[in-house]
């Protein structure tokens, strides 16, 4: 017969066991799933670096002095918009203006007298066509009148052959033979001479178009010099030119002033190359991030989802921006890795964004499994290349 110690020993055994079934159960249970939380989780990677900042994905254009000067005046105010052309800066560029003056003076005399020269040669041109001309009109009238003359002297010849005849024969006294021949004789000469009235005109004709051809040359030969020097001139005024106009600062591209130099003021000089200022032009933002060589060949590609947190604004109370890897560089410099990312945007980000701002970027680079992560860590550690020369314990 049982006793009430012995039924209550029983329940407390059967109790026992109830509890240590539970007890095992829920670590069958948490065992379990930590098991396939170690197998089946994924855990997302990132690689972070705190070198970044947002930048327009146009290049920005720094503007530079060309020369050494004294600045005139500037138009820069910091955050302006300006317009591609427009002035910025004016340099010191009074001799420049003296001398383009001068030079333009010089110019305008030597145009001038290369105006006067062809002018002469014009005329002189006109002047040998005129006598051309005359000289054609003397020799045929020359010609006329010896042919007339010719005729004049034939008859004469003539009447003396006839008076002869007749002065032998007695019909006529000999002193109207003689008068008739010396007559003949005097219209021959005379047409003889009228004979060599072209000759004498042409050759008249050709020593002054010598002397008026040699007087063209020495015109030309003045106009070309002048024209050379007019054309050094010239030259000389376009550099002039160009070197006031590069004293003139303009603004390379449209956008909005993003740097000024601190010393730039009205009165102070300026060396050749010199920053004066920074244009920023529109367009998109995004942000520039550069990472270890380690971290970034073969790990960041485009495509990859990333997280922007700008410094001075703490994630927790403006939040984060979301952006995308889209390049990343092939080449180191300065041993980081150049990453760009597209930035998307986040309406919850409540600071403001611009170009400039610094910050962190984290980059998820892969999902894996704890299991995956532990075994891949434990094989990192076992495949560790030691020293040959670190000492054996």
């Amino acid at each position: 017969m049982a006793t009430p110690f012995s039924r209550t020993f029983r329940a407390l055994k059967a109790d026992s066991f109830r509890g240590s079934l539970l007890a095992l159960v829920c670590v069958m249970l948490l065992l379990g799933g930590w098991v396939g939380w170690f197998f089946l989780a994924r855990i997302a990677r990132y690689e972070v670096t705190d070198t970044a900042r947002v930048e327009v994905d146009q290049e920005t254009h720094p503007v530079q002095s060309p020369v050494l000067a004294r600045i005139v005046s500037s138009n820069l105010v910091l955050g302006s918009e300006v317009k591609a052309g427009d002035v910025l800066v004016e340099l010191d560029a009074n001799a420049e203006k003296l001398q383009v003056a001068e030079q333009r003076t010089q110019l305008g005399a030597l145009e001038s007298q290369v105006a006067s020269l062809k002018t002469q040669v014009a005329q002189l041109e006109q002047a040998q066509v005129r006598e051309q001309q005359t000289a054609q009109v003397a020799i045929e009238q020359a010609g006329a009148k010896y042919r007339e003359a010719d005729a004049l002297a034939r008859s004469a010849d003539h009447e003396a052959h006839r008076l002869e005849k007749l002065a032998a024969e007695g019909l006529v006294p000999r002193r109207d033979y003689d008068i008739g021949k010396m007559e003949a004789e005097r219209l021959r000469d005379a047409a003889d001479s009228l004979k060599l009235e072209p000759d004498r005109i042409q050759r008249d004709l050709r020593t002054r178009e010598s002397d008026r051809r040699a007087e063209l040359e020495n015109l030309q030969s003045q106009i070309r010099k002048l024209e050379g020097d007019r054309t050094t001139v010239a030259a000389s005024v376009e550099r002039l030119s160009y070197e006031v106009e590069r004293r003139l600062i303009r603004a390379p591209i449209s956008g909005h002033v993003g740097e000024i130099a601190a010393t730039l003021r009205t009165g102070a000089v300026v060396n050749e190359g010199d920053r004066l200022c920074a244009i920023l032009p529109p367009g998109r933002l995004r942000a520039i991030a550069e990472f270890a060589p380690p971290a970034a060949f073969g790990r960041i590609r485009p495509g990859q989802p990333a997280r922007l947190r700008l410094e001075g604004f703490p994630w927790a109370q403006y939040g984060s921006i979301a952006a995308t890897v889209s390049t990343v560089a092939s080449e180191i410099r300065d041993n980081r890795v150049r990453v760009e990312l597209n930035i998307a945007g986040s309406p919850a980000f409540a600071g403001p964004l611009q170009h400039g701002l610094p910050g962190a970027v984290e980059v998820e680079v892969e999902r894996v499994s704890p299991a995956a992560l532990t075994l891949r860590t434990a094989g990192q550690l076992i495949t560790r290349p030691r020293s040959v020369f670190a000492p054996t314990p």
